[in-house]
């Protein structure tokens, strides 16, 4: 069975650092685009940085210059460093991932459970 698995969350004091990991594991032919979602209460999912198999990387406007992501296609693993955090940072963060499970089959998004990070004041 196709998963990805978060980790890295937790508690962290405004102005730390967090890294989170998200692997893909299972059968899996090709993935595209992987990328970083988050959802704070009352809000809706929004992206916060995605990067495709090439390096190419989009980050929102929120996150420019503190985030960074990354991936290992080898390992089919995606990061995001996230440096001087903010307590706006707080949210559950879903990892996303754009792949290919069989010939034939088109691309499809699939995603993370999910993993807590809270930055406080």
């Amino acid at each position: 069975q196709v998963q990805l698995v978060e980790s890295g969350g937790g508690l962290v004091q405004a102005g730390g650092s967090l890294r989170l990991s998200c692997a893909a594991s299972g059968s899996i032919l090709s993935i595209n685009v992987m990328g970083w979602y988050r959802q704070a209460p009352g809000k809706q999912r929004e992206l916060v940085a995605h990067i495709t198999s090439g390096g190419s990387t989009n980050y929102a406007d929120s996150v420019k210059g503190r985030f960074t992501i990354s991936r290992d296609n080898a390992k089919n693993t995606v990061s995001l460093q996230m440096n001087s955090l903010k307590p706006e940072d707080t949210a559950v963060y879903y990892c996303n991932a754009n792949m290919k499970l069989r010939y034939g089959s088109p691309y499809r998004d699939y995603w993370g459970q999910g993993t807590q990070v809270a930055v406080s004041s």
